[in-house]
């Protein structure tokens, strides 16, 4: 499975670069939020998360109509976040965050495929995010279907592949393997990539595992 992500991120890294301009990756285009450090990336996450499963939210207090003026040529997030495609993990509420703040890709079971990265290169390369956050949530029907290992519809069965690892890894406590597969799917990601691996060294990019509570509304990191 790792090897043939690497070979197809190896063939889009160089695309992806050479496709940016040097006006979208120089500093002056960006804004203020993708100058911070991942350090300070991921604490405004958190406490984004905070305000959010305290019933404090503050982002509904921005002006749309100017956030939606300000991003209509182009969009400077300071985050990524992989989430599952699950309905009950809406990204930009559990952070509190609005309009053109995170770079948001989403998938059922929350786990890295060749588009998956390509994005997230794209983001990290082109858009300047300085953290990735794998967001995986409680009670995860894309993990509990691969745990089970049925018959399934369709082309329902070709997620399992990605997340059997964390299977293999977690047996079949359902929670222990959604926390196990956030963190397998970000540690492919931290090391597959030649684009976000380097960065990740250089301290320029941190890329993290996470699992949300429905229950709580809480984001807890790896």
């Amino acid at each position: 499975m790792a090897f043939s992500r690497r070979q197809f991120i190896g063939a889009t890294a160089a695309s992806l670069v050479a496709a940016s301009s040097l006006d979208l990756l120089s500093t002056s285009a960006l804004r203020a939020q993708t100058i911070l450090t991942p350090d300070e990336a991921m604490k405004e996450l958190m406490d984004g998360n905070e305000r959010f499963a305290t019933g404090r939210m503050v982002s509904h207090e921005h002006d749309l109509k100017i956030l939606k003026e300000r991003t209509v040529e182009k969009q400077e997030p300071f985050a990524a976040v992989l989430a599952c495609a699950d309905s009950r993990v809406p990204v930009e509420l559990i952070f509190d965050e609005t309009i053109g703040q995170i770079f948001v890709t989403r998938v059922a079971g929350n786990m890295i495929t060749p588009e998956i990265i390509a994005s997230l290169e794209y983001g990290a390369a082109v858009l300047g995010i300085k953290i990735i956050l794998v967001l995986g949530h409680a009670n995860c029907g894309a993990v509990k279907a691969a745990i089970q290992g049925k018959d399934v519809p369709g082309q329902i069965s070709c997620l399992f592949p990605h997340i059997q690892p964390a299977v293999d890894q977690a047996g079949p406590d359902l929670t222990a393997v959604i926390k196990a597969n956030a963190e397998i799917q970000a540690r492919l990601l931290r090391e597959s990539s030649p684009v976000i691996a380097p960065m990740v060294k250089e301290n320029k990019l941190k890329v993290v595992a996470g699992v949300y509570t429905l229950a709580t509304g809480r984001v807890t990191i790896s």
